[in-house]
């Protein structure tokens, strides 16, 4: 079963130097229907300013992930990391028994990325934090590159690790490519940008759409396209 969530009907709340699309509720965003899928509690389509960002604020006991689609955002926190993610490329932050930390759009241009959050399995576990580079050619065949997981068979597959039994896949394809992409119990997915189909759903730029009671996923590219793929259940 699929249901697909357009742009135009998230949440959404312009503050002028953030513009964000909430898929669940989210801040002054609520929706009684919309609280969250499985383990995944948050998904903001943002876009930060030239020059703005979220000033150091707390977080704790969350694993939040950060998709950067064009742009880059930099990360400061209290336990000494700073980094610069740029476009294509993920951060995790395992908040844990607490962190403070900032995300600032230093570059010259707009900043556009997903904010993620996952809840995790263990409670108080030490912060951490860090960042991967991943490829940036779009792919014609095969499968989409694992980014994120928490599960025990990918220990070693180079994605950033979180405290969950979850996975997140993404990347770009091709026009006219084909995936056949094997799921668990439920995934979200969000349409980056360029239009595909889902098990014949489509698609189109900022859309998100949930998957549920089916054994795969088959991904055809309409145009070229990007993609992530949330595997945490329903």
């Amino acid at each position: 079963m699929i249901a697909v969530y357009p742009y135009n009907t998230l949440g959404h709340a312009n503050h002028g130097w953030l513009d964000a699309r909430h898929h669940f509720s989210f801040a002054r965003y609520w929706n009684p229907a919309r609280t969250g899928f499985g383990n995944l509690l948050v998904v903001n389509d943002d876009t930060v300013a030239s020059g703005k960002g979220f000033g150091t604020h707390p977080h704790r006991d969350m694993e939040i992930i950060t998709y950067v689609r064009q742009g880059a955002i930099t990360h400061k926190d209290s336990m000494g990391n700073v980094g610069r993610t740029s476009a294509g490329n993920v951060q995790v932050m395992s908040a844990g028994t607490g962190v403070m930390h900032s995300e600032y759009n230093l570059e010259q241009e707009d900043t556009r990325l997903y904010q993620i959050w996952i809840q995790p399995n263990q409670q108080n576990v030490q912060p951490r934090w860090e960042a991967r580079q991943f490829p940036e050619a779009p792919i014609t065949s095969g499968a989409l590159p694992l980014l994120v997981s928490g599960r025990a068979e990918d220990a070693d597959s180079g994605a950033l690790f979180i405290h969950q039994d979850a996975a997140i896949y993404g990347g770009k394809i091709a026009a006219g490519t084909v995936i056949e992409h094997p799921i668990r119990a439920g995934v979200y997915v969000l349409a980056s940008s360029g239009s595909f189909t889902v098990n014949g759903a489509r698609l189109n730029p900022g859309d998100g759409a949930e998957v549920t009671e089916e054994a795969a996923l088959r991904i055809v590219a309409e145009t070229d396209a990007e993609i992530l793929i949330i595997d945490v259940g329903a």
